[in-house]
């Protein structure tokens, strides 16, 4: 485990970060991503099944790999901040956040007294190595790196205000959450909501701060680089699998089943 937040470094020096998103809950196929050589894997508990020991999991398997780990808990709550960085998370993305004040409660959660209200338990922690890391305590409010989701009509109204919160490293664009937000629910691909997607991504990046989303459009992925965003998911682990392995069952005459086992429609 690195003991400098590289991610964090390339972001302060505007060096695109291409990233992809892990969902399966699973430390194989998080080590198997780790192998491919993407810059950052986004190690999600929002909307997968994963708890703090599966991400523990998936952060020992991803250890030995350059791609840099990021978490996204499934609320900004500051005791589970305070685990996920005691297991050795350095960079958080922080869900749902529409005001500065949130923004700012979290920048306190992730950081050590006075600075801010972290527990301070490093020596039984995976963080300072279980005490090796004798600097670890004057050292982990700088090596963390804060990123927070902007997700609805209120976040961008508000991106201004956030990213002017000192300890803010970036501000991530949700455009599943946010064309929902716009009245456009499953249809990111709106015209009112990549206008509102690239406005934000302009402001977010005219303040200095980091800007990032996830896509799985190439083009589009080229497009977000192209404005001057600086970590970008291009992929999901768990569509990546779905896909290739629906084409490969066509590729034999087969299709898709309509529906899942007794009658329980199928998700996608």
């Amino acid at each position: 485990m690195s003991y400098d937040n590289r991610f964090k470094a390339a972001l302060a020096a505007k060096n695109p970060q291409i990233g992809l998103w892990l969902s399966l809950a699973n430390s194989y196929t998080a080590e198997l991503c780790a192998s491919t050589g993407f810059d950052w894997l986004l190690l999600d508990s929002e909307h997968a099944p994963n708890d703090v020991r599966a991400i523990l999991q998936q952060l020992q398997a991803v250890a030995p790999y350059p791609s840099h780990p990021i978490v996204r808990p499934v609320t900004g709550d500051v005791a589970l901040i305070k685990q996920l960085l005691d297991i050795g998370a350095q960079t958080l993305l922080i869900p749902m956040v529409d005001t500065a004040e949130q923004a700012a409660h979290m920048v306190s959660a992730v950081r050590y007294p006075p600075e801010g209200i972290r527990g301070v338990g490093a020596a039984a922690a995976r963080a300072s190595r279980w005490g090796l890391r004798t600097d670890y305590l004057a050292r982990a409010n700088d090596e963390v790196c804060l990123l927070v989701q902007a997700e609805t009509r209120t976040a961008l109204d508000n991106i201004e205000a956030i990213c002017a919160v000192d300890g803010i490293d970036g501000v991530f664009i949700g455009p599943a959450d946010l064309s929902a937000s716009l009245g456009h629910r499953g249809n990111p691909g709106h015209p009112e909501v990549q206008a509102a997607i690239e406005d934000a991504m302009r402001r977010i990046i005219a303040t200095g701060k980091a800007a990032g989303t996830l896509v799985s459009d190439n083009a589009l992925a080229r497009r977000y680089l192209d404005l001057g965003c600086t970590f970008v998911a291009v992929g999901l682990e768990a569509r990546l699998l779905a896909v290739a392995a629906r084409e490969l069952r066509a590729e034999f005459g087969g299709a898709a089943p309509a529906a899942a086992a007794d009658g329980v429609p199928a998700i996608y």
